[in-house]
């Protein structure tokens, strides 16, 4: 015989209990009932009186909510509590704007300072929708754009039209990384928030609710919403009637650049979901169409980067912002310089114009490296180009470096610069480009031995 907490009705049925029967027992024991129910006699209990089921489906998710909220309002004061320069980087998506509200409820929005990269790619109501926002929740957002670059025309006119249809790689540089990481050095963050979830699945899947900051720099992160689903986003948002960015009831789980975001389901299927655009959406606090399509796991960004790989062929999930270390080298030169004091360095260094076209006409032999600091793949070279310089100057080889991302035109036009890191040899006949991705020592040095003949 089982017995019901809240004392409901039952009788003894001297027989083997239905299924139905059994499944209802099951029910009242999840709700809390105690007993047991015998092999051979089973007990038909009435609905409870307190609860439907649905009732106690929505209790249970408003119970969520409210452990997920204190929970991410725990750690957001711990980051305005014990850091000096709290950052909120927010690219308005579904999650970031719950992270705003909850700093708005937690009155931190003087505290945190909120930081967003504005590409000139973005969607046409991006940045309309921040100044909503700014409005709503009474801050000023520390907006940052590529370096020298105030319109799409600027951008255009010094890194050229298309720049992502001809190196996604250099696009990501130039529009996100190096604008995010001058925006941290700026407002001189010790503490990244962001909106990363483990529900994004790939490099997310695993994230705690706080990193600590990694041994060699970098800085500690706060992911509020690391537990959080796609929905407790959305059914928080209802609930606190958060304002979401315009697209979302066009049919965009997730905004990026317009050039590679689409809505999902898409007309083309570029999303991997072909069908009406807008015919998933959420509007009004409501869901239309199979919201499934959106909450699956891993799926929230599926509309995101259409179109694009990564160098190994793979779908493109990143832009290169939250991609291990990415915030690492904001405030540190490559091969000895700013953050490198005391370090020594077998590279020379090019601090002018007129350094690097002396050694560009030397007739050398010699090597030289255009190369950002905050580039990922001039960092992930640093220590091999060390080895090679140690290698070559022990011979009375000059192993240079000339920063490039400081100066475009010029070393386009100068040092066969499309990319960085770009190296060359210099030879009597002029520079030689090194094309190769394997940047390791030994090949770099077997590139040179066949440039100069070994000559020394």
């Amino acid at each position: 015989i089982a017995f019901c907490p809240r004392q409901q009705q039952h009788r003894v049925v001297a027989r083997r209990p239905s299924e139905s029967e059994m499944k209802q027992a099951v029910v009242l024991l999840a709700c809390g009932a105690s007993g047991f129910v015998g092999p051979w006699r089973g007990v038909r209990l009435t609905a409870p009186h307190a609860a439907s089921i649905e009732e106690m489906i929505e209790k249970s998710k408003i119970d969520r909510l409210a452990f997920l909220e204190s929970q991410a309002m725990d750690v957001l004061r711990v980051a305005a509590a014990e850091f000096s320069h709290p950052v909120f980087p927010n690219a308005m998506i579904v999650g970031d704007c719950v992270i705003t509200h909850l700093l708005h409820k937690l009155e931190l929005m003087d505290r945190v300072k909120v930081m967003v990269v504005d590409t000139l790619h973005l969607l046409d109501s991006t940045m309309p929708f921040l100044a909503e926002l700014e409005a709503t929740y009474g801050f000023e957002a520390h907006v940052f754009r590529p370096e020298g670059c105030d319109t799409l025309e600027d951008f255009e006119k010094i890194f050229g039209m298309g720049l992502w249809k001809t190196s996604i790689d250099e696009y990501d540089r130039a529009a996100k990384v190096e604008p995010f990481q001058r925006g941290l050095k700026t407002l001189e963050a010790d503490v990244m928030i962001n909106g990363r979830r483990r529900d994004h699945g790939a490099d997310r899947a695993y994230i705690d609710i706080a990193e600590i900051a990694p041994i060699g720099g970098g800085l500690a992160k706060i992911n509020p919403l690391a537990y959080w689903t796609f929905e407790d986003c959305f059914d928080y948002a209802t609930r606190e009637n958060v304002p979401l960015h315009p697209s979302v009831a066009l049919g965009y789980p997730s905004q990026g650049d317009a050039k590679d975001t689409v809505p999902v389901p898409d007309p083309e299927g570029l999303s991997g979901v072909q069908g009406e655009a807008g015919s998933v959406r959420f509007e009004a606090g409501a869901w239309h169409g199979d919201k499934k399509i959106w909450l699956d796991y891993g799926s929230e960004r599926r509309g995101r980067f259409v179109g694009l790989s990564d160098k190994d062929g793979s779908k493109k999930t990143e832009c290169g912002i939250h991609v291990d270390g990415a915030e690492r080298s904001w405030d540190r030169d490559l091969w000895g310089g700013v953050g490198n004091e005391g370090v020594h360095t077998a590279v020379v260094n090019l601090p002018t114009r007129e350094d690097a076209l002396a050694l560009k006409n030397s007739g050398g032999p010699a090597v030289v490296v255009v190369y950002a600091p905050w580039c990922p793949y001039s960092i992930a070279m640093e220590e091999e180009y060390e080895k090679l310089a140690v290698e070559l100057s022990a011979k009375g080889i000059t192993v240079a470096k000339y920063r490039g991302d400081v100066d475009r035109e010029f070393v386009k036009a100068e040092f066969n610069v499309k990319a960085f890191p770009t190296i060359n040899v210099v030879t009597k006949d002029g520079l030689v480009k090194y094309f190769s991705e394997d940047r390791q020592m030994e090949q770099m040095l077997a590139f040179f031995d066949e440039q100069t003949g070994a000559a020394v």
